[in-house]
Formats: structure tokens, C-alpha cells, sequence
């Protein structure tokens, strides 16, 4: 059967890019290796989450008596954290396939290469062949964990993301190489639930993306929960001939040590799938190891399209979603089934969220990149000891900082570490999208008490107007 549209890969962004195109009118087939949701759903955003979640519980009763009440003698059950896991995805992955049935997308199971322009070539689990062919294609491929040279992972002893999520035994120490989102959301479960963890980062600060403030408070709360923290050292080699590992660690000024425990989990990063899917054989360019698009995601061939972790945008799952929307969308522009071009993404509009205890949420320009841009600022900033909602949640760690240009107001970027700051910064994303000012968020009425009156109060602090503070 002939297609309009075929997308490779049902990820965050495939599945959303062939939803939308099945809306817009088009035929569709989505073609999928393993699971459908892809890495995000089954191996990732979702099951992670839901090990933090059972991380944070324990904590909680840990500490009951710290809210009046007394639950005695409380044990991590390690198999059934991860049970609880594996479940919360299963039942994800499900929800998808009924998605595609409710919009009429035929998936089709197996290994997919780029055969020609509209023809792709899909391999089954048992080696037969069938070749799906389609007008447009969206390539949808994702990521996987990244293997350094001196980091080869064994999947037993060095593991990756994957591994962490299913180990069939809790280890009592681990060494975590790599301070990004997986890297700090896999050191607070495992250190909740007792395993001694160590986190060994290149940089000179962990969660190096984030504002710097914002690395220093997690490197605080981090410290006060029992986690080691190297920064600027890096694994230069690992022994897995004992019992467990011995990792060589050199500092940056020349020194090495040794550690041992008993895992090594790489989250160096991630690195795209782009090999073997025949990018090379049909002239479609790739720069810097992803797939090089314009603003509407095409690729440098007419009518195939790439979106999510292979194309050169942040790897992030709300990313892909946008991305594979727009690729839809702009399909039925071309087509003429509709008259509207997509909004390109805003790339320094992008929130980004790390799910670790404090939870860290970011968006636009931190403190460093507004002033080597140029612009003069204003910085507020209002930490959740003052805040009464904190108070009263037992949760007073952090705070939101506000960055605005000090000539117009305009709001440059927000950074937040505390409880539930992922569900607050969407404000100020739909804020900077809306050319809100630091004058305008100091007259929107925030709802008392409650965590998301936090960047009011940083806006006012930053303008010599605060409260509370």
C-alpha cells in the first residue's frame, strides 16, 4: 500500500508527527524497531519518573515524623520499585497503540532503511523484507546512550540508562560519570534508597547547563543527602575483573585515584541514530553527527523530513513533539491542504526540566549568557525559605531567579531549583512567548500560598519592589 506520509521512528516526536498528519488528511504509516512511545516512553521520561516518584515516597516516610506522624520501620522494596516502573511504561506504550488505531495510522513492526526517495525498506524481527512506500518521510530515529572510548559498557558492571532501570539487584555503590538530567535523577533514587553514589563530572560544576547558581545549590543539597561530587575530573579507565569496578579517576590538575563500587553508570550524554538507515545512499547531508534541517525540519532532500534527537536541536521529548508537528504541518502546506506555514521553533525558548530532589526547571538566557550577549541586567532572585507554602510542605530548599533587561524589561530567562518547579515554569515560558515585561508579571495577580508566587517575588526583588524578602 502506498502512503502520503511515513514516519520511522513512534518516539515523542514520530508518533505526534503522524497523529497530526493523520488529522491533516493524510494516509499514514509509522514504522517502529521495538516498542512503541520509543526511548522517551519505555526507557526513559516516563519510567524514570515514575522510579523518582517511588524515591520521593521513601523519603517522605523516612522522614514522617518530620510532619507529625510516625511510620515506623519503612523499607525500600528494590524489585518492586522497579516493577512499578516497568508497569507505568507498559501501560504508556499501550495508550500509544490505541492512538494509532483511534487515527487510523498502520504500524508496521521492524528495522527501517531509507531504500529511495518515498520507499523505505523494513526488516522484521525474523529477517523478512517488505518495502512501505510513501510521498514524504519523517525521520523520527531518536538516541541512545552515548560509549565513551575509556567507558565501554558491558551492560552487567558499566552500564547506561537502560541497564539502571531494570537492575535485577540493588547495588550498595555506584559511580555515576556524567551530572546532566539522567546522570542526577538516577543519583537521587539510587541514593535514596541507600546505594553510597558518587557522581564524577568533566566540568567544572554538575548540571552544567543550568545557570550557575542553580549548579551550586543542587551541589549543596547533593552533598547534604550523602552523594560524593568530583568536578572537573573524568573515568579514564575501568578494571571489571573483580567482584566489582575499580574506576581510574583523573583530576584536572594531573592527579588520579581509584575508585571502587560495584556499578558504573555512563550518562555522559546521549549520540543519534543516524548509521545504517540510509541517510548516505540518498544524499541526505548530516553534520556534527545529526541530520541537518531547516526551519521546518526538511531535510536537504526534498519531501523527507528529520525531527527529535537526530536533528540539531535539544534532545528534550517536548522538543521532538513540536518538531514532528511542524514536519506535519508543513507537509499539508506544501500539499495545499492548508494555508498556514508552522511557527518555526523559538530553540532559546525551551523549557528544561531535571526531575532529581530539587527538581530544576530553566528557560532562556542564564545570568553568564545575558551578559556576554550584551545586555544590561536586573536579577532578582527569591529563595523558598520565605516562601509559606514551602513552609508548610516541608520543602524550603531552592529558589526562582529572574534575569530582565534593565532597558526594556523584557524577560531574558528563568531558573528554578525546589519542589514542583517543573509545573511552574511554564509561566514563564508562555510569558517570554507572549513579550511579557518584568512590569506586567509584577501586576498579574499570583495566587497566595502557593510555590508559582515564587517568580513574582524574584520579578520584584529584581526590581527593588520585595515583600516577603
Amino acid at each position: 500500500m502506498a502512503y502520503d506520509v511515513i514516519v520511522l521512528g513512534s518516539g515523542p516526536g514520530g508518533y505526534p508527527a503522524a497523529i497530526r498528519a493523520s488529522q491533516l488528511g493524510f494516509k499514514v504509516a509509522i514504522i517502529e524497531k521495538e516498542s512503541l512511545g520509543g526511548i522517551c516512553l519505555n526507557w526513559g521520561c516516563i519510567p524514570t519518573k515514575a522510579l523518582l516518584k517511588s524515591a520521593q515516597v521513601y523519603e517522605y516516610m523516612k522522614h514522617s515524623t518530620a510532619y507529625g506522624i510516625n511510620a515506623a520501620d519503612v523499607k525500600a522494596d528494590f524489585g518492586g520499585v522497579i516493577k512499578r516502573s516497568r508497569g507505568v511504561a507498559d501501560k504508556m506504550s499501550k495508550g500509544v497503540q490505541f492512538l494509532m488505531k483511534k487515527n487510523k495510522i498502520d504500524v508496521v513492526m521492524g528495522y527501517g532503511r531509507i531504500k529511495a526517495k518515498g520507499q523505505i525498506e523494513v526488516t522484521a524481527a525474523d529477517g523478512s523484507k517488505q518495502t512501505v512506500e510513501g510521498k514524504y518521510i519523517v525521520i523520527a530515529t531518536g538516541a541512545r546512550s552515548k560509549e565513551l572510548p575509556s567507558l565501554k559498557q558491558d551492560g552487567k558492571k558499566v552500564i547506561g540508562y537502560r541497564e539502571a532501570m531494570v537492575l535485577p539487584e540493588q547495588p550498595k555503590s555506584m559511580i555515576i560519570v556524567g551530572s546532566g538530567a539522567i546522570g542526577v535523577e538516577f543519583a537521587y533514587v539510587y541514593a535514596s534508597m541507600g546505594t553510597k553514589v558518587t557522581i564524577v563530572e568533566f566540568l567544572p560544576r554538575i548540571v552544567p547547563v543550568e545557570d550557575e547558581d542553580i549548579s551550586k545549590e543542587l551541589e549543596k543539597q547533593y552533598k547534604k543527602f550523602g552523594i560524593d561530587i568530583m568536578t572537573n575530573a573524568s573515568v579514564d579507565a575501568v578494571d571489571t575483573s573483580g567482584p566489582g569496578v575499580k574506576a581510574t579517576v583523573k583530576k584536572q590538575d594531573g592527579s588520579t585515584s581509584t575508585l571502587e563500587a560495584d556499578i558504573v553508570l555512563s550518562a555522559v550524554g546521549v549520540v543519534a541514530n543516524i548509521e545504517d538507515i540510509g541517510l548516505e545512499q540518498n544524499g541526505i547531508k548530516t553534520e556534527k553527527g545529526k541530520v541537518v534541517v531547516d526551519k521546518y525540519q526538511q531535510t536537504s532532500v526534498p519531501g523527507i523530513y528529520a525531527i527529535g534527537d537526530c536533528s540539531p536541536g535539544q534532545a528534550l521529548a517536548h522538543v521532538a513533539s513540536k518538531e514532528g508537528i511542524n514536519a506535519a504541518e508543513h507537509i499539508a502546506y506544501t500539499e495545499k491542504k492548508s494555508q498556514h506555514l508552522p511557527d518555526p521553533l523559538d530553540y532559546n525558548n525551551i523549557p528544561g526540566c531535571t526531575y532529581c530532589t530539587p527538581e530544576i526547571a530553566s528557560v532562556g538566557f542564564t545570568e553568564k549568557a545575558a551578559k556576554d550577549a550584551g545586555y544590561e541586567i536586573k536579577v532578582g532572585k527569591f529563595p523558598f525559605m520565605a516562601s509559606g507554602k514551602a513552609s508548610a510542605a516541608g520543602a524550603t530548599e531552592g529558589f526562582v531567579k529572574v534575569i530582565f533587561d534593565a532597558k526594556y524589561g523584557e524577560f531574558l530567562g528563568c531558573h528554578m531549583i525546589g519542589m514542583n518547579v517543573t509545573e511552574m515554569i511554564a509561566e514563564a515560558v508562555v510569558a517570554r512567548k507572549l513579550e511579557t515585561t518584568a512590569h506586567e508579571i509584577l501586576n498579574a495577580i499570583h495566587p497566595h500560598p502557593t510555590m508559582s508566587e515564587g517568580l513574582k517575588e524574584a520579578t520584584a526583588v529584581a526590581y527593588g519592589e520585595a515583600i516577603d524578602v
